[in-house]
């Protein structure tokens, strides 16, 4: 992944969350980020994805990505609000969603699951041709001389 992010939140009294998030919409790659805020224990531990960078892995992925067993689902919880930037834990999947001004910028997913997501779109893209490359393609190959020739 491209870059590595710690940041240590005493939550929720400074703007730390705004800040790191901030940096990982302006950066426009997926941001691994661990955020500790209790005690020194990491509350929360993933990969900032922003969203266009997630749609276009998600359009290559030929699965979906499968966690296993999580365990008991998360209680549900109210959003939390960091500045301008609301996260949306959702209970199914373990992602938090995250919003600015009512759009999703961002998603923050498990590292395992952001990783296998970025292999199988890369995977998978790099065997696709579109049907103009394809045809054209074809037709070189069809102007070639034989192997014998």
């Amino acid at each position: 992944m491209g870059i590595r992010i710690d940041a240590e939140v005493s939550y929720p009294v400074n703007d730390e969350v705004e800040r790191v998030l901030g940096l990982a919409e302006a950066v426009g790659e997926p941001v691994t980020v661990t955020f500790v805020w209790d005690r020194g224990r990491p509350m929360l531990h993933g990969v900032l994805v922003p969203a266009a960078t997630l749609a276009l892995w998600e359009h290559w992925a030929p699965t979906a990505y499968t966690a296993g067993d999580r365990g008991e689902e998360p209680a549900l919880a109210h959003p939390e609000e960091f500045g301008p930037y609301t996260l949306f834990r959702r209970r199914v999947g373990g992602r938090t969603a995250v919003a600015r001004d009512g759009v999703v910028v961002a998603e923050l997913l498990d590292p395992v699951e952001a990783h296998w997501l970025e292999e199988q779109a890369r995977d998978v893209r790099q065997g696709f041709m579109d049907p103009k490359q394809k045809a054209a393609f074809e037709d070189f190959l069809a102007r070639q001389a034989a192997r014998g020739d």
